[in-house]
């Protein structure tokens, strides 16, 4: 069977190949099963919507402004140039439009423990930000050299109520708190939500 064109990819369920694209381990196809149909039930829920919308808004922060930048305009010429002001949001960066669509999924699922790796800690922080939120247990993942640079949003999680576990393994950066909180999600992957 020839190769599919690059055009053609990917499908109409968002796979890549003969295969999907991805290689997970057996023990996580239930999870991963059921989050996406819990997804697909989501999307065209007006409920949910409206929940994501108000939490988005009212909470988040959404929608953000465009700033003009007119010295950036000058200076390059030609067309002109608008900063997307996403570090206005709560949190002070993106990561937490995401984490907040995890977590009214989480809920969805019956989920009440939520996992995060995390390397500077933005990602953390926003996952521990909508945990403390709606009353989920937080455990996220770093590797300890990350943690030393990046203590004050290593301060913030805790703050937030999350648990922090500095991973001590190979380089103890983001690859190794990956290794580390995908083992806990095979854990405990029928209370567990991994954003």
């Amino acid at each position: 069977m020839p190769s599919p064109l690059i055009e053609e990819l990917p499908d109409e369920k968002g796979h890549f190949g003969t295969y999907g694209g991805m290689f997970v381990p057996e023990t996580l196809m239930s999870a991963l099963e059921e989050l996406t149909k819990e997804y697909e039930l989501a999307k065209s829920d007006p409920q949910f919507q409206t929940e994501l919308d108000n939490m988005l808004r009212e909470y988040v922060g959404r929608p953000t402004p465009l700033t003009y930048a007119e010295r950036w305009t000058d200076l390059l010429g030609g067309a002109k140039i608008y900063l997307k002001r996403e570090d206005l949001l709560h949190t002070g960066a993106h990561k937490i439009n995401n984490a907040m669509g995890q977590i009214l999924l989480a809920k969805r699922l019956g989920k009440n423990r939520i996992i995060a790796e995390t390397g500077a800690g933005q990602h953390g922080v926003a996952t521990a930000t909508v945990c403390a939120r709606f009353g989920f247990e937080c455990v996220i993942y770093m590797g300890e050299v990350d943690m030393e640079r990046q203590a004050l949003n290593v301060a913030r999680m805790k703050f937030l109520g999350a648990e922090v576990r500095g991973v001590t393994a190979g380089q103890r950066t983001l690859k190794e708190a990956v290794n580390e909180a995908m083992r806990d999600w095979v854990t405990n992957v029928r209370s567990t939500h991994y954003i």
